[in-house]
């Protein structure tokens, strides 16, 4: 995006640049002339060696050296015997002005389900930053130095305005062709063609036609010899007065572009490869023109091939106002709400699942395994660092109690169990004593669930150290207890663990090393972890990109271990792929 000066100031500074340009060598790059041997781009070279072209860098409309000027041709063999006489036109006029020529060839058997048009348009440009590429690498000049130049007019802009109305399309499209897109450059958008025409009749240049511009069938046809001259009939200079609201439409695009990549790392939460996870909330309370181009952006992220239509669009952000919902995008990306956060997938990732919400309760199958977690409350009388302890044991050392099979908790065949299945059902209530021996009975069995395989792990950590309302902690527990619905508040309320793999500079603050911080990574080459395992290590934590909880099964953060006051607990099992039957 221009700035004032660079867009309203290049004249006056023009002396200043050329220095400054002399200096760093940029004015031997190499300018390539992009040369169909059609009246525009024939205009165009004849302009070149003798004329001022504005190539933006810097000088304003100034003189090429000659030495620095290339022409490319692409020979795409569409018309027979009239694609070689535009080769042999071209040739001719190189020859004549002592310009050194590149010809390419190019063949479409296979257009993979690409229009013609759009498959030689990427011909032309891929063959001429190839040629770019072989010019620089020749001269030493620097590749960003360096133009590639094409013959596009005001007419052809105003074209390509209509021609994206009439397809539908946002500012973008409406922008039509930019005058500037990185190296390449079109120095003739403030002319028309019939400007060009009158040019090259002047100067007594001939040029090639294109028996196929007549055809109407073409959409671009149809806006040139059809729609634009009922246009012109009202107003003669449309097509410039349509090239200068592209100018204006360019530029706030541009700076909507900025605002809105500025608003997509705000909202980032996390970012894998296939997975991009974004605050829902911050994304429902941007402007709508923001929140649209931030979705845009977040799946070109995840695939520059995916098309997205403005219903696609609308459908991400309905259900982010919703705060519920999925989508499925072009390209196969899925975009789900989920806790709170708007969750965008290739299909890759989700094949994977290298990435995910865990419920509490609830189970989540990742690469390396399944996760569990479950909510326990801790009777009175018991020591919830002693009951952590336990459970973490190593299966060799635990007590038998804890290495037998035994049923999950809500089959244990105990008279206390017995005696809450039955109260349940005839809602009679428990007696305090009976309700206590209940709760023991029932974490005991919870505890005698935990894995026992060297690969495998399970947790215990302080509820209410995840940022919970410790006031709900223990109805959510009795919730989970007796088999109730859970809690009415929404889903980004809900308890729950955000799960992904290690990622670049995680840090952590292991258990037993006293709040004291260390790099994920250290850890688990400590663990002496295969590097072929390590990018598949379950990462559980508060939140996409949040504070890490436990990295399973090597160590647990910390910052959320049990503590002597803690009263409801979060049970953490992992269970190695080879242990899941």
């Amino acid at each position: 995006m221009p700035t004032v000066f660079q867009r309203y100031g290049a004249r006056r500074g023009a002396a200043a640049s050329m220095a400054n340009a002399s200096r760093a060598g940029e004015l031997s790059a190499p300018v390539v002339l992009m040369v169909s041997g059609g009246a525009d781009s024939t205009a165009l070279l004849l302009m070149a060696c003798t004329g001022a072209l504005n190539i933006a860098d810097g000088r304003g409309p100034a003189r090429i050296a000659r030495e620095r000027l290339h022409v490319l041709h692409v020979n795409h063999h569409l018309r027979g015997e009239a694609s070689d006489g535009d080769e042999a036109f071209v040739r001719e006029l190189c020859a004549r002005e002592g310009l050194p020529l590149c010809v390419e060839h190019a063949s479409f058997a296979n257009l993979g389900g690409q229009n013609l048009e759009a498959a030689a348009r990427d011909v032309r440009y891929a063959a001429a930053r190839r040629y770019v590429r072989e010019l620089c690498a020749q001269t030493g000049a620097p590749r960003s130095a360096a133009r590639i130049l094409t013959a596009h007019t005001a007419s052809d802009r105003a074209e390509t305005f209509f021609m994206n109305a009439i397809k539908g399309s946002g500012a973008a499209g409406l922008s039509s062709i930019p005058r500037r897109r990185n190296i390449i450059v079109r120095p003739l958008l403030d002319m028309t063609h019939a400007d060009l025409i009158r040019y090259l009749q002047v100067a007594g240049q001939s040029w090639r036609e294109d028996e196929s511009n007549q055809d109407t069938g073409y959409l671009r046809n149809f806006v040139r010899h059809r729609l634009m001259p009922v246009a012109g009939e009202r107003n003669a200079n449309v097509a410039r007065n349509v090239s200068a609201a592209c100018d204006i439409l360019g530029d706030e695009d541009a700076f909507m572009s900025q605002l809105a990549s500025t608003a997509l790392r705000s909202c980032v939460r996390r970012r894998a490869s296939g997975l991009i996870v974004l605050d829902a909330s911050r994304l429902a309370a941007a402007e709508v023109a923001i929140a649209r181009r931030v979705v845009r952006l977040a799946v070109r992220e995840l695939d520059g091939e995916a098309r997205l239509e403005m219903r696609h669009v609308e459908a991400v952000l309905s259900c982010v106002a919703m705060g519920e919902g999925s989508v499925t995008l072009p390209s196969g990306i899925d975009a789900r709400i989920e806790f709170g956060t708007l969750a965008l997938r290739t299909p890759a990732e989700r094949e994977g699942a290298t990435a995910g919400w865990l419920a509490i309760p609830g189970r989540l199958r990742v690469t390396a395994g399944t996760l569990e977690a479950q909510l326990l409350e801790v009777p009175a009388g018991t020591d919830p660092i002693a009951l952590a302890r336990e459970a973490s044991t190593p299966a060799r050392e635990a007590p038998a109690r804890m290495r037998e099979a035994s049923p999950g908790p809500c089959e244990t065949s105990t008279p206390a169990c017995e005696a809450a299945t039955a109260s349940k059902f005839s809602g009679q209530g428990l007696s305090p004593a009976t309700s206590q021996d209940l709760d023991r009975e029932l974490l005991s069995a919870s505890l005698r669930d935990a894995p026992s395989c060297a690969s495998s792990a399970t947790v215990l950590i302080d509820a209410a150290a995840l940022g919970y309302a410790t006031h709900e902690l223990p109805r959510l527990a009795e919730d989970q207890r007796w088999g109730a619905s859970g809690s009415q508040q929404p889903d980004r309320d809900a308890l729950r663990l955000w799960v992904d793999v290690p990622a670049a500079g995680d840090m952590l603050c292991p258990f037993g090393m006293h709040g004291r911080s260390k790099k994920l990574s250290d850890l688990l080459n400590e663990a002496h972890v295969p590097l072929a395992e390590r990018a598949v290590t379950p990462v559980l934590r508060t939140t996409p990109g949040g504070a890490i909880v436990w990295a399973a099964p090597i160590r647990l953060d910390d910052r959320f271990k049990c503590t002597a006051t803690s009263k409801v607990l979060v049970k953490l099992a992992f269970r190695h792929i080879a242990d899941v039957r």
